[in-house]
């Protein structure tokens, strides 16, 4: 608790397009890590652009350290197929949450990333000051895979006690 910085609450949203692992479709979950931590979503059957909207809280201690996310496909009776991963950072929302935005208008945009070689950005991403918190909106390429995207949320958890940003 001594090095906590706070919680980092991630809604994995959907997938969209993801690739076909099983004869016409796929049984997808997430699993997403951030150093020793791994938390995952429930599996949602025969579906390709599935609806989790599932909340994981992360632990965070150290801001340098990317979350990554892998997806993959829940099989019976065999060792689960990867399909595909991505990985983000969270300085930029990090920072965002230090800057002093209180009276700002609910949907003030903060901070933007765009898509490059060094993210799996596959759209620009806003750290928007919404209903007073900050929140970011990303839609993650998977990567090593043929098609796929994850769209999730980012939100803040402050803990009291805790070392803060």
């Amino acid at each position: 608790m001594d090095n906590l910085l706070g919680l980092l609450r991630i809604k994995i949203k959907r997938g969209v397009n993801l690739a076909v692992r099983d004869v016409r479709s796929s049984d997808p979950y997430v699993v997403v890590k951030m150093g020793k931590q791994k938390l995952k979503t429930r599996v949602i059957k025969k579906d390709v652009n599935p609806e989790w909207n599932e909340d994981l809280t992360l632990s965070v201690s150290d801001a340098n350290l990317p979350v990554k996310l892998t997806v993959y496909d829940h099989d019976m009776f065999s060792m689960d197929d990867k399909m595909g991963d991505a990985e983000f950072d969270i300085k930029p929302f990090l920072d965002a949450l230090k800057m002093n935005l209180d009276g700002l208008p609910c949907g003030t945009v903060i901070t933007r990333a765009t898509p490059c070689r060094s993210n799996c950005l596959s759209e620009e991403s806003k750290v928007v000051w919404q209903d007073n918190k900050v929140v970011q909106d990303m839609c993650l390429r998977l990567r090593n895979v043929e098609c796929g995207e994850v769209e999730l949320e980012l939100q803040w958890i402050d803990i009291p006690g805790s070392k803060r940003l």
